[in-house]
């Protein structure tokens, strides 16, 4: 992996803070049909990212610049307790870039939404119970 491949590293907290933040955008859902429910699922996918890239940091796990979740989540350590919720999130990974764009990808469905918020929110749980300790 060469060093521009390799994001800052911050730490776990401040890459947790990002991903609350980003989960908090995914659940703000205002009544204003203008924003797509792609969008909020991007951030969904975003906290999921981060909150797994805070755990790698707490585990001093180098990882690349991806938004591949399935990546990620390859990169923990076997001693890190996981969460049932990191099994099924490598379907978030498509709301990283693909969906974002029109003509790419069907509009996502409100089932499908609630699906990646649930999962998102559970993995910043996750991380946050993991990262609670080295506080």
């Amino acid at each position: 992996m060469s060093l521009e491949d390799t994001p800052a590293r911050g730490s776990p907290a401040d890459w947790l803070q990002h991903a609350r933040s980003d989960l908090c955008l995914a659940q703000s859902r205002p009544d204003d049909e203008a924003i797509l429910l792609e969008t909020l699922c991007f951030h969904a996918q975003q906290a999921a990212e981060k909150a797994i890239k805070a755990v790698l940091v707490l585990s001093d796990v180098e990882f690349p610049r991806t938004h591949n979740i399935g990546t990620l989540v390859e990169l923990l350590p076997a001693d890190v307790a996981r969460d049932p919720a990191l099994d099924d999130a490598t379907i978030l990974t498509e709301y990283a870039v693909s969906s974002r764009y029109p003509g790419v990808w069907e509009a996502v469905t409100e089932d499908e939404f609630q699906n990646a918020l649930a999962m998102a929110a559970s993995i910043v749980v996750w991380a946050e119970v993991m990262i609670a300790p080295a506080s």
